[in-house]
């Protein structure tokens, strides 16, 4: 993944202040996002949804390359538990031919 930068006209920042998301530190950020919104999902009754179902549902969409950070990121939060189960059926029918 790209490395979390911001534009230095939009934001009254000195350089040195600006912190960079390392890649190891990016993927941690998002592996939380997925679990909590698996947390969510365990909330809504479905408790064997898991964070890595999560990332490989909302990762789907983006197989032509890796979209932006805000993008994902509205991607997993805005997940909802229908589009969800009609992906993992999907899934599993494909898987299982």
């Amino acid at each position: 993944m790209s490395m979390l930068a911001l534009p230095e006209q939009e934001y009254d920042f000195e350089e040195d202040e600006i912190q960079h998301l390392t890649s190891d530190e990016l993927d941690e950020c998002l592996e939380d996002l997925c679990r909590s919104k698996a947390s969510e999902f365990h909330l809504y009754g479905y408790e064997n949804v898991t964070p890595e179902q999560i990332w490989a549902c909302v990762s789907d969409e983006h197989r032509q390359g890796t979209p932006r950070l805000n993008r994902l990121v509205n991607d997993i939060m805005s997940l909802k538990a229908s589009r969800f189960m009609n992906w993992l059926m999907l899934h599993n029918i494909y898987k299982s031919e």
